[in-house]
């Protein structure tokens, strides 16, 4: 019912930055929020920034506020993620997610959400 697709990964040095990009089509009608999440090897999926349906409610994991912004154009159904001052513990799949509508939990929980794009991949040297 709803697509995303990522992309804007690579190969950046640490304090260097990134933008990454996730287009959305569908029925998006009953979409509440859209969020990125990573996954390193051997971890959990974890949120790191989370946007409403008119941008105007943003959410942040504290370990990448002030250095992450997430924003949207709605125009061209996208979403994007502004990464400054990485950290090499920023190595990770990168995935975009949708969810159905408001809920009880919380924006930054993987299992809020019902649709999930293929992931692009961000690898920090230092």
């Amino acid at each position: 019912q709803v697509q995303l697709v990522e992309s804007g990964g690579g190969s950046v040095q640490a304090g260097g930055s990134l933008r990454l990009s996730c287009v959305v089509s569908g029925n998006t009608v009953s979409n509440n929020y859209i969020t990125w999440f990573r996954q390193a090897p051997g971890s959990e999926r974890e949120g790191v920034a989370a946007i409403s349906t008119s941008g105007r409610m943003q959410y942040y994991a504290d370990s990448v506020n002030g250095r992450f912004t997430i924003s949207r154009d709605i125009a061209k159904n996208s979403v994007y993620l502004q990464m400054n001052s990485l950290k090499p513990d920023a190595t990770a799949m990168y995935y975009c997610a949708a969810d159905r509508g408001p809920s009880l939990v919380s924006v930054l929980f993987p299992r809020r959400y019902t649709y999930w794009g293929q992931g692009t991949q961000v690898t920090v040297s230092s």
